[in-house]
């Protein structure tokens, strides 16, 4: 796995918009094609049928071969066969690009290029394919991107070399951020290879048509995908490309927000990093476990997987990786209290302004720093970065949602070039199968006789029994258990289920972030004990003053999220006064009787009526006027700027008596 995510440095500029999953999946197709060439281009040479074998698992080894039979040819000075040395420059190039040397890799297969000729000779299209997929400037990706087309449009009909160089075609496609284009190519090759004569090139074909659906966030589309490959390497024992492939179905299932299968496919992926001795492949896995873990609020098993990961990005000097493995240490320094380091390592992360990293990660870097600067009470500082993260966030998904159209247009557009008769045969096989299997069927079921009703009664069983416990463990996994209320996560999900319902309607929307105000003097002062009480109370006074169609979820720490359906600014600033003369209320239990603790909160609204449309923006804009509730002296509700311009006239008075 080393080799093929050692390259980010490399095509940073040619998936700057792509972020860190559709950088893993471009590395993996730029490389993973190459172990499938041999098969897609049959050279006959007897020196390269046995030393390309070896390419992948020694490529050094193999180099130092081929130098040394280079060398020999050299002295015997006679005439020497074109092909037996264009031969070797095709191994030689093979293992340059094994071991990320790209330079030498075209070199090689330019030599070989200038011996050979025929537009259908294997070993001539194995260089030609080399040489392509060996370039990573966008100037050398649109010459490639040429010289691939035209000498596809030289092979046979329906040839398996055609197909080959078509899926190198989709590949170039993508890495000049063609990823429509490439879409289209990619699905008529996925399409070409399903026959169990092209079952490699099959596996090679998906890999990329989903690395090209990740690339504009169609994830449910890709996972089956990147399952089919992952199948394919598993049945070839070919562990390298296993570690890969499995790690990017880890990255689907967590954009996908299946957290608990994400960190299990990251698992299998370390583990087979840690067999392979793949200390880089063991550190990508760490930090994605433990930016899950974060998200799930286990954060002491978290931090350990991110040490390490950082240690081994630090080691390579893997600048971009170990940044983002950095934010996520700094968010966790955060959960500890300690917004002050979590400080010192943002403004290094941010010391080029994001540059040199990921977008993605870059408005994450943002997000959290203005948490730090809330939290060190610099309001002003706090506001400007989630400014700027919502500009970046806003570029991003306009991008992002123009793509995901283009490319839309596209697969459809080569589905309808596919052979009809030929899809429409295969269904009547498959039709004629399944009339088969379940003839037989019926007749196992009849010859069961008592014996099938026993068993149904014993499914019965194991299957009420399994959805009792699923419905404990699903409660055990959506519920804080402190305060009773949804987690961070079950909280999001019933967010963006409101937010979707709320735009079939036509109806407004309202969100609350709610702070507890000087809740650490609680703490400090009386003991975690106080404060758990307040937040247990707090949790069930809201509870009965709330509707039965609003959400109020643990959004973190003291900090809680308020989501309410079908409500307007001047209905959501009186249920939020209501909260917040019932926390007054709220008896904070201490050992001295004259202290006095009054339990006051600060909140910020923000509401769907001014035209936001994202839940992100939403929260982050809510978020923004907390800060500013904060600010002016705390025990206040405030509106964000955007939500204030659509306020109505008795809101506004509200907020200036208040």
């Amino acid at each position: 796995m080393r080799r093929l995510l050692s390259r980010p440095g490399i095509l940073w500029g040619a998936a700057a918009d792509l972020g860190r999953t559709a950088l893993l999946a471009l590395v993996l197709c730029a490389a993973g094609p190459v172990a499938a060439w041999a098969s897609c281009f049959p050279v006959s040479d007897p020196g390269y049928v046995a030393l390309r074998p070896q390419v992948d698992d020694n490529p050094a080894h193999v180099l130092s071969v081929v130098a040394a039979r280079l060398h020999a040819l050299d002295r015997a000075g006679a005439a020497h066969d074109p092909r037996r040395l264009a031969a070797l420059y095709a191994v030689q190039a093979n293992a340059y690009a094994i071991l990320e040397l790209d330079h030498q890799a075209r070199g090689a297969a330019q030599k070989g290029l200038a011996l050979v000729n025929g537009p259908t000779d294997p070993l001539r299209l194995d260089l030609l394919s080399t040489a392509a997929l060996d370039i990573y400037t966008q100037a050398g990706i649109r010459g490639a991107i040429r010289t691939i087309a035209a000498a596809r449009a030289q092979q046979p009909e329906d040839s398996l070399s055609g197909v080959c160089l078509e899926i190198a075609l989709g590949a170039l496609e993508r890495r000049a951020n063609e990823s429509a284009l490439a879409t289209r190519t990619l699905t008529q090759a996925y399409h070409d290879t399903e026959t169990p004569a092209r079952a490699a090139a099959h596996a090679d074909a998906a890999i990329e048509l989903s690395s090209a659906l990740r690339g504009v966030g169609d994830f449910q589309e890709a996972l089956p995908l990147v399952r089919q490959k992952i199948a394919w390497d598993a049945a070839h024992g070919d562990a390298e490309a296993l570690s890969v492939s499995t790690y990017l179905e880890a990255e689907d299932l967590q954009a996908m927000r299946q957290f608990a299968a994400a960190i299990a496919a990251f698992g299998q992926a370390r583990s087979i990093s840690v067999s392979l001795g793949d200390h880089e492949g063991v550190a990508f896995s760490d930090m994605r476990i433990c930016q899950l873990l974060t998200e799930l609020g286990h954060y002491g098993a978290a931090r350990p997987l991110c040490d390490s990961a950082a240690q081994v990005f630090a080691a390579s000097r893997s600048t971009d990786v170990l940044k983002q493995t950095q934010v996520y240490l700094a968010k966790l320094d955060l959960r500890a209290g300690d917004p002050r380091q979590a400080l010192r390592i943002l403004d290094r992360v941010l010391d080029r302004q994001g540059t040199d990293m990921a977008p993605g990660v870059v408005g994450i870097a943002y997000r959290t720093r203005a948490r730090a600067f809330g939290d060190l009470h610099d309001y002003g500082r706090a506001y400007s970065d989630l400014q700027e993260y919502l500009r970046r966030y806003r570029a991003t998904v306009l991008a992002r949602r123009l793509s995901l159209q283009a490319t839309v247009k596209e697969r459809a557009l080569a589905q309808l070039e596919i052979a009809r008769n030929a899809v429409l045969q295969r269904q009547l096989d498959l039709t004629r199968k399944r009339e088969t299997r379940q003839t037989e069927r019926l007749r196992w079921v009849a010859a069961a006789g008592t014996a099938g009703v026993l068993v149904i009664a014993l499914l019965s069983y194991i299957l009420i029994t399994n959805l009792r416990h699923r419905r404990q463990l699903l409660r055990l996994a959506t519920e804080d258990n402190l305060t009773g209320l949804p987690n961070r996560g079950r909280t999001m999900e019933l967010a963006k289920a409101a937010l979707e319902a709320a735009a079939a309607q036509h109806r407004p929307l309202t969100v609350a972030v709610i702070d507890l105000d000087h809740f650490k003097t609680i703490n400090d002062r009386l003991g975690h004990a106080a404060g758990d009480h307040v937040l247990r109370e707090f949790a069930r006074v809201s509870r009965g003053s709330l509707r039965l169609g609003d959400t109020l979820g643990r959004w973190g720490g003291e900090e809680f999220l308020l989501i309410l359906p079908d409500t307007t600014l001047d209905a959501a600033l009186a249920s939020v006064e209501r909260l917040r003369v019932l926390a007054l209320a709220i008896q904070v239990p201490c050992a001295d009787r004259e202290m006095q603790v009054r339990v006051t909160f600060s909140a910020g609204l923000a509401t769907t009526a001014d035209g936001a449309r994202s839940l992100d923006e939403i929260i982050a804009r809510a978020d923004a006027a907390l800060y500013e509730a904060k600010n002016e002296g705390r025990d206040l509700v405030r509106i964000d700027r955007e939500s204030y311009r659509t306020a109505s006239t008795g809101v506004r008075r509200a907020l200036t008596l208040r």
